[in-house]
């Protein structure tokens, strides 16, 4: 018997079981796919999932297979700097294959010990008051003590599990794909400026190399299962704008659609959903995966103190407290976002205004907070601005901050070195530093990097102690 069986091996999937596997939890993921994508599309890690790979010790891996870039520009595609000063240390855009990203952290996951299965998917399940019967497809039933669906928009589980996932279908379809262009750079950016006017989204953008990432309004609505070829974008460019540009060699193609939609229930007794299965949107701000892994960074210790027995017993009903907003709050700026893109006179006069707007500085940071999830506050209730947010990688004694979260546990920062973790000592890690570059005397850490309590008195301490990690040992 395992205690959790995850369905699917994407990002959200193996960034779940490598969170599980930190606190000893036996997994199981079942992913479809024999073999890992072949495809190199470029995806974007934005700040705050950059952050949480740094928490994990997997950065410097993810860093020697990306490419860094400015963290602005994001929202609707307006040009705008960063705003300086954001509030991270590692305020930038990695941009990095999907594949690349998949293969590092299943690796890091099965490394932690985590067993995965290819070729396997979910064909049905039960769940009973001990736990999840799954039947994979064509093989043997399976038990464990709770099932994840991770397995994309198209979710079976969520299907099987009954929630409803509304929202609105694709009312428009884009094609995107990366590729080599056959004429000079100056030429595609005239008439990309030109053609830019009257139809949104639409771009050619460098990557170097001769590489561009290519954007272009589809025909209509197709079918999403079969994919683009070359052919349908030579075709859309030439009557979009007048030339297809000489692309070739693509390095991947593909299509999406503008629909976005929102899991009714995150959970339902023993099965839980992540990532695509909960939520969908469009790619507009390169949101997508970043809200996955970041579901799974919520998501994975609280499951564990479940399955390790010392979990409150609210504690695993805060996924979807926390994590349903945020994914609420994304759907939204995809929808401003792509409104912002039609090429209608309101849309483009709203555009032209927002254009405005964002020349002060609070408006873009604002929405660059927003895009790269480091403006999330969850609410812990009363207190200080900081409760409730996720504390920057600042400087301590031991180095920084993200190095002492690599086990996915608790910390105490301590700055008048008389407090203690005390009985909770053996889920949550305590350093007293005089120095550390805080403003609050100390700080209470989620395994998720989000602050639980701002103080100095013990008692008090000791209640959120008990609120997020259970009852202390002995």
């Amino acid at each position: 018997m395992f205690d959790v069986i995850i369905a699917g091996c994407g990002p959200t999937g193996a960034m779940l079981a490598a969170e599980l596997r930190l606190h000893g939890v036996r997994v199981l993921v079942l992913e479809k796919e024999t073999e890992p994508k072949s495809f190199t599309r470029i995806v974007g890690l934005h700040i705050r999932s950059i952050e949480l790979m740094a928490m994990r010790g997997l950065l410097d891996r993810i860093l020697r297979n990306g490419r860094r870039r400015p963290a602005g520009g994001f929202f609707a595609a307006i040009a705008k700097p960063v705003p300086k000063g954001l509030d991270s240390a590692y305020a930038y855009l990695l941009g990095i294959p999907q594949p690349v990203v998949e293969r590092l952290l299943e690796e890091h996951a099965i490394g932690l010990g985590a067993q995965v299965r290819r070729g396997c998917t979910v064909a049905d399940f039960e769940q009973d008051d001990e736990g999840v019967t799954v039947e994979p497809a064509g093989g043997e039933r399976l038990r464990a003590r709770y099932l994840i669906g991770c397995d994309g928009g198209r979710s079976t589980v969520r299907r099987l599990l009954g929630v409803g996932f509304p929202g609105e279908p694709s009312r428009t379809e884009t094609l995107m794909g990366e590729m080599e262009v056959g004429v000079p750079q100056e030429e595609v950016a005239a008439k990309v400026a030109e053609i830019g006017e009257t139809h949104q989204p639409f771009w050619l953008r460098p990557f170097g190399g001769g590489v561009h990432s290519v954007v272009v309004p589809a025909a209509g609505v197709g079918d999403r299962a079969e994919p683009p070829t070359l052919e349908d974008f030579k075709q859309r460019l030439r009557t979009i704008a007048g030339t297809d540009f000489g692309v070739h060699s693509p390095r991947w193609l593909s299509r999406f659609g503008d629909a976005t939609r929102l899991a009714e229930r995150y959970r339902v007794g023993r099965v839980l959903l992540a990532g695509d299965a909960a939520h969908i949107h469009p790619p507009i701000g390169g949101q997508g995966l970043n809200l996955g892994v970041q579901d799974a960074f919520n998501l994975g210790w609280k499951l564990a103190a479940q399955v390790r027995g010392w979990a409150p017993e609210t504690l695993l009903d805060t996924y979807q407290a926390e994590r349903r907003p945020v994914a609420e709050d994304v759907l939204d700026n995809t929808r401003a976002q792509t409104e912002l893109l039609s090429t209608g006179p309101g849309p483009r006069a709203v555009r032209r205004l927002l254009t405005e707007l964002m020349d002060f500085d609070e408006v873009n940071r604002h929405l660059i907070e927003k895009i790269t999830a480091i403006g999330i506050r969850y609410d812990f209730g009363a207190g200080p601005d900081l409760l409730g947010r996720r504390l920057r990688d600042i400087d301590v004694k031991q180095g920084n901050l993200y190095g002492l979260l690599h086990r996915g546990r608790g910390l105490l920062l301590d700055r008048t070195e008389r407090l203690t973790a005390g009985g909770w000592s053996d889920r949550v890690d305590y350093l007293a530093d005089p120095a550390a570059d805080l403003d609050v005397p100390c700080v209470l850490l989620r395994p998720d990097g989000h602050v639980a309590w701002i103080g100095d008195d013990q008692r008090d301490l000791d209640g959120h102690l008990s609120r997020w990690f259970g009852r202390p040992a002995g």
